[in-house]
């Protein structure tokens, strides 16, 4: 495996094993409600309701981290104070949005 492979997904299959004894989070009908609410807001576009599904589901149950490789409408540092404002006014939680690179941790024997 090159060093490129393992930067883009060094550990896959362990992380492939993690991820499925994670819990399936149940729907609840506030999810689409805050969803909607994003949208009204222009935190999410229109036509892309996952986004604001993700943050919506995040938000309701308290997540710590979001984890996204979308720049453009969640780990966007000028979207960050607004969803902010928006979860206060619906006294919800506001995840920290973040992207892998954010959580990798620099391997100094690569270099």
């Amino acid at each position: 495996m090159t060093f490129y492979e393992r930067l883009i997904y060094p550990h896959k299959e362990e992380a492939l094993k993690f991820a499925a004894k994670l819990p399936v989070l149940a729907p609840d009908e506030n999810i689409v409600d805050i969803a909607r609410i994003y949208i009204e807001n222009y935190l999410m576009p229109q036509v892309l309701k996952g986004d604001a599904l993700h943050l919506a589901y995040a938000s309701f149950y308290k997540i710590d981290f979001l984890l996204t490789w979308n720049c453009n409408h969640l780990a966007n540092a000028n979207k960050k104070q607004h969803i902010r404002r928006v979860n206060t006014r619906l006294n919800l939680f506001t995840p920290e949005i973040v992207t892998p690179l954010q959580l990798f941790t620099e391997d100094t024997d690569a270099y």
